[in-house]
């Protein structure tokens, strides 16, 4: 089956958008607002994934199937694509990254290099994804195990980036508190 044979539909022009279900909603709606998020996320990741080495490379890929899973829940309310192994997942990788890693004393300034750079930016993007899917569980039901995906892949975005940039050096740039 094809799923995209036409790109330019013009279904669109007034401000609606489809979902899955074939139930037409505002192209600003909080789901929709959610759904553009995730994909941002994910474009975001495209671009770690391209400069990170094959280790993260291959997490990020599997990270990428799941937010199309997630998506798939917004684009068809009440479908189930992401569940506690996913977040288990993720929980366990956070953990076997941040054994490598000093504790931190401070809070780290995003950067490092390049792959650390992005792999911060991603995890802005991820967080601002996860506040969409907050404000619109507060109007629908949503699947409690999604909420925890986000904030779990922020958190191991953060340990990636410490980690591709303790790669190339020691030093990590933190922040300077003046009195």
């Amino acid at each position: 089956m094809n799923r995209l044979t036409k790109i330019t539909t013009r279904s669109g022009d007034q401000g609606k958008t489809g979902l899955a279900d074939g139930s037409r909603v505002d192209k600003d709606s909080l789901r929709i607002q959610a759904l553009g998020d995730l994909d941002e996320l994910n474009a975001a990741l495209g671009l770690l994934a391209v400069e990170a080495d094959d280790d993260h490379s291959a997490a990020i890929a599997e990270i990428q199937q799941r937010l199309f899973d997630l998506g798939g829940e917004l684009a068809l309310p009440g479908s189930t694509g992401i569940h506690e192994r996913h977040v288990q997942k993720l929980e366990q990788q956070t953990e076997t990254i941040n054994a490598e890693l000093p504790p931190l004393k401070e809070f780290v300034l995003p950067g490092g290099n390049r792959a650390a750079a992005q792999a911060h930016l991603a995890r802005a993007i991820c967080r601002r994804a996860e506040r969409s899917l907050w404000g619109l569980s507060r109007t629908e039901a949503l699947n409690s195990e999604s909420l925890k995906f986000l904030n779990r892949l922020s958190d191991l975005l953060f340990v990636m980036a410490r980690q591709m940039t303790r790669r190339e050096t020691t030093d990590e740039a933190t922040w300077n508190r003046k009195p």
